[in-house]
């Protein structure tokens, strides 16, 4: 039980971080994947 309540607890928090991030970023989908892209591109100019 005390497992199943410590998972909700991280999904709930997670989905607020999330609606937060959502609302708070000012960019657009373009700029969102520029973005997710980062460490991508930074491994790749190390590599």
């Amino acid at each position: 039980m005390t497992t199943f309540i410590f998972l909700g607890d991280m999904f709930v928090m997670a989905f607020m971080a999330g609606i937060a991030a959502w609302i708070l970023y000012p960019g657009n989908s373009k700029t969102l994947d520029e973005v997710a892209r980062i460490p991508l591109e930074d491994e790749e100019d190390h590599g």
